[in-house]
Formats: C-alpha cells, structure tokens, sequence
C-alpha cells in the first residue's frame, strides 16, 4: 500500500481564513486528492458538512470556556456553535491534559474522527460522556459504499511517563499527616523520588496516579457475582481486573443496560431510565458497581459480560506542591483523603486513599507529568503575584514560592490561605512562616471557616485587603486561582469583580470587562476542579 504526503496547503496563504480553519480546509480537501489506495479514512457527507461548518463559520471565541459553568450553561452557550465547538463545551473546561489533550483538541480530534474514545474526560464524568455521545451522533457512518477505515500507522510514541498513554514507574517515598488533632479533615503530605524515573517538571504541572482499588471492595463485588477470584477474565484473574484496570465508580450506563437485560418488569424500566440518565428512585448519583448488584439482586452477571461493561480506571491528577529547583529528583503532593458514608457503607476515594494508606513506601506505581496549560509564573521575575489558594489548592503555590526562592525572583508574592481551623488545618504553616520572616512570602492572609460565629472563607479576607489587592494589580500583578471550581473560584471571582469595582471607581460591567481582559491576558489563571 502506498503512504502518501499531502500538500502542504490546498488553500492559499491570501485566502479569509484563520491557521486553524485553514488546516481543517486543506485535511478536508486532501481527501479527494488522495489516491484510490491512499490511508484515509472517508467521513459521510454529514461529517463533512460539520468539518465544513466548523472552518467557515466559527468566529474563535469560546465563551463556555469557564470552568465554573454548569454542563447546561455551557451548552446553551454553545448552541448555534459548530459542531466541534458543541464538543468542546460538553468538556469540564479545565484544561486539565487527562484525557491526553486540552479541552479545544480533544473535542478536535472527535470531530475529525482521530480519537473515538468518548469517556476520558474524567472531571466531566458521565455527563461529558452522554452529551458527547449525543453529539456524535451527528457524525453518522461513512456509506456502505466507501471503502473500509484502514488503521492509520501509529504515532511515534512519548517518552516514559510524559502522557497517560505511556506512565512511567516512579518509586513512592512516603506520607505524613497534614492536620493536627481535632481536624475533621484528613490531609497528607506525600513524596515520589523520580531519580530512577527520568521524569522532571516544572513549577505548576500537575503528576498523574494511576491508583489501585480497594481489595476490600473488589472481594464484596467477587462475592456478589458468585465468582472466584481466579475466574480468568482478559488473561488476567478476575480480581486482579477489577483492582487495577476498571473504574468501580460511579457506574456506568453500560451497566445499567447490562443490568436491564437480565431482569424484568419494574426492576427492568428502573435499569433502563439509569442507562438514560434518569433517576427513577433518587440514588442515581450514588449509584457504583457493588451498589448496582445490591439495588438489583435477581442481576447476576457473567464476570467477563460485567467487566466489559465497566469503564477503564482512569489516572487522577494532583497539582504538584514541590519546585524541582528545591527538591531535586523528589515530587510531592498535598492530598485529601476522600471518605464517606452512603446508606450504611463507607466509600472511598481511589487515588486519595490508596496514596493515604494503600500503598507502601518504597513500592512503585504507574505515573507520568502532565505540563500545565496557562498556570504558570510570570516570565518576569519582578512581577507581583497573588496566589489564593484554601485547602489542598495551596499545593501549586508552595511550588510558586520554592521557584521564586531559588531562582532570587524579587517580585512581591501574596498568599491568601484558608481552611476549616487554625489549630489544626493551616498546612506547612513552619514553612510560610519561614518564608514570611526572610521577606519571601510579603502578605500571608488567612481565613478561617470555622473558627468565629460566623464562616469566613478567603473571598471575605479578599474584600478585606480590596484597596491593597487592586493596587497590586495596578502595578500589574498576576492573579491566580488554585482549588473548587463549582463554589470557591466562583466566589472569588464575584471578589475580585467587586473590588476592582470599588477600589478601582468602575461600573460593575466594567469591573467585569477588566476581569475578562486579566483571563484573556493571562493575568488571571485557574488551576480549579
């Protein structure tokens, strides 16, 4: 078979389009330029039209890009977009890298039919995953007359634990406990040594985990089965499966399907509805496997049917709270343990719980580092920077400050930290007070929910300081945002926006505009999920 070059532009450099449009234009038409025995993968005519569409009538902007938004508010925005620009905004708008991509590329290479995957937005879940496959539904079959997909030659591979593609082994030191006694939290400090890994990073990448299961929750799901544990599934025992390569949680719609043929009447219809997205009974969302074989019990299906219906367990990322500049060949993180209680069972969180007390020091786990998209510190190392950042969304900063120290960066650094108490929950509070007294660290501001009559989070302690913060942004100080994206980024947005518009004497809209400009000028960035 013959592999082929295209040209290297069908459409001319004049001609009114962007790079982007451009570059879809020419894939599109070196189709029909292509030889009979070409490696291409032909698309219906309604793909084409989306292909099409996408190139000649998007304008660049993207304003459900906001991680902050809903899943509906972002679609609505989206509606009369094209309909690569539907995909993107059915994304988490994180920007996160773990699905191996940004939001805008994934959402690319579904258009384009590169990547069929419809599930690896993990910080979207399943409701990423329903609305894309909605969406791609648009791209119907090719015609039974075209000629078959042939597997395009595959792309050269990264370099051990650059992607999620290709994790690389990275040995894990140890752990110790953040808070205090009388915390109702539990947070840890935990450290890799990467000098047999050959991996390095940079101030504000994030460190992807590949995690293990719970055994405990695997044997309760073995037993539900009526299985052994050496039933031979994959090539693989069926325990060793469902510990380190399928998501026990939440439950997949696959499964309520699996689920709905095996039963009937009004267990049948409520497996159904689940499968749809609906919540006939209320539980939907605390609904994972064991769950599943628990709310339908005459469901028993075959080990290798039941895998199959599961989704893969995908890597989790952590902001990484190290510099490598101070912690040469050693990454750390600063991670909450996520427990919880449904019903009468306790629920674990994964990755959390396996890096809490699952894993041992001195054992190895699969990894890699995902390079930050537009979180990062200034070029300009006399650049102001204000970091706010409560609970684990301190940890980027830490890595900020470390940098800063090492590289003698003479800008003036702002930490706004909050927690729960401060007895118990002010993480590396040794370390932020060293950096305060050697005039590193130039404001520390913290807030404490639970301390006083009244909760007071870091947005309050924000409104504080107002006329200090907006001078600094007058002087040009870039402003980041670290932790929930659902609650705390917003209200510190709706901060800002009220600061600017009272200490800098705006108009409401025109604070917002100047929020806006921060954002588009990367002046104001979000590592927030």
């Amino acid at each position: 078979m013959n592999h082929i070059t295209p040209p290297e532009s069908l459409i001319p450099e004049n001609a009114p389009f962007s790079p982007e449009q451009r570059a879809w234009l020419n894939g599109f038409f070196a189709g029909f330029a292509a030889p009979d025995d070409a490696l291409v993968t032909p698309l219906s005519p309604q793909a084409n039209a989306a292909v099409l569409e996408s190139a000649t009538n998007d304008d660049g902007e993207a304003p459900w890009h906001d991680q902050t938004l809903a899943i509906d508010d972002r679609m609505k925005l989206a509606e009369s977009r094209p309909l690569r620009r539907r995909m993107m905004a059915a994304m988490a708008q994180q920007d996160c890298g773990q699905c191996g991509y940004d939001c805008e590329s994934y959402a690319d290479a579904l258009a384009a039919r590169k990547e069929s995957r419809l599930n690896l937005c993990a910080p979207g879940g399943k409701d990423t995953a329903r609305m894309l496959k909605a969406l791609a539904a648009e791209l119907d079959e090719p015609p039974a007359t075209s000629k078959p997909r042939v597997k395009e030659p595959a792309a050269t591979p990264s370099s051990p634990g650059r992607s999620r593609d290709n994790p690389a082994p990275v040995l894990f030191l140890s752990r110790r406990r953040l808070n205090k006694e009388g915390s109702a939290k539990e947070t840890w400090h935990v450290e890799f040594d990467l000098s047999e890994s050959g991996l390095d990073y940079k101030a504000g990448d994030s460190f992807g985990v590949f995690a293990k299961n719970d055994l405990g929750l695997v044997d309760q799901i073995i037993a539900m089965l009526g299985a052994s544990h050496l039933t031979p599934v994959r090539g693989k025992t069926l325990r060793e499966v469902l510990r380190c390569d399928v998501s026990l949680s939440p439950a997949p719609d696959a499964l309520f399907e699996l689920v709905s043929f095996m039963t009937g009447g009004a267990q049948r219809e409520k497996a159904r509805l689940l499968a749809q997205g609906q919540d006939p009974d209320g539980d939907g969302a605390t609904l994972d496997a064991l769950a599943v074989l628990q709310k339908f019990p005459n469901a028993r299906p075959h080990p290798e049917a039941f895998v199959e219906a599961l989704e893969p367990l995908q890597p989790r990322l952590y902001s990484i709270s190290s510099s490598p500049k101070t912690a040469q060949g050693r990454l750390s993180l600063t991670v909450d343990a996520v427990r919880y209680v449904v019903g009468k069972r306790k629920r674990l969180g994964v990755a959390s719980t396996f890096l809490a007390e699952r894993i041992a020091p001195g054992e190895k786990l699969k990894s890699y580092v995902q390079p930050a998209h537009g979180f990062s510190l200034p070029d300009d190392p006399t650049t102001p920077i204000i970091m706010v950042g409560p609970g684990t969304g301190v940890a980027p900063f830490r890595a900020f400050l470390q940098e800063r120290a090492a590289t003698a960066a003479t800008g003036k650094n702002w930490l706004f930290f909050g927690h729960q108490r401060a007895a118990c929950d002010f993480f590396y509070a040794d370390e932020f007070e060293a950096m305060k007294a050697a005039g590193l660290l130039t404001r520390l501001s913290l807030a404490w929910s639970r301390d006083g009559e009244e909760k007071f989070y870091v947005q309050d302690r924000m409104r504080q300081a107002g006329r200090e913060l907006w001078a600094w942004l007058a002087e040009g100080a870039h402003f980041y945002v670290c932790g929930d994206a659902q609650r705390m980024a917003r209200d510190v947005e709706r901060a800002l926006v009220d600061i600017v518009a009272e200490c800098g004497a705006r108009s409401v809209e025109e604070a917002i505009a100047f929020v806006a400009a921060l954002k588009k000028s990367g002046r104001y960035q979000q590592d927030v999920y």
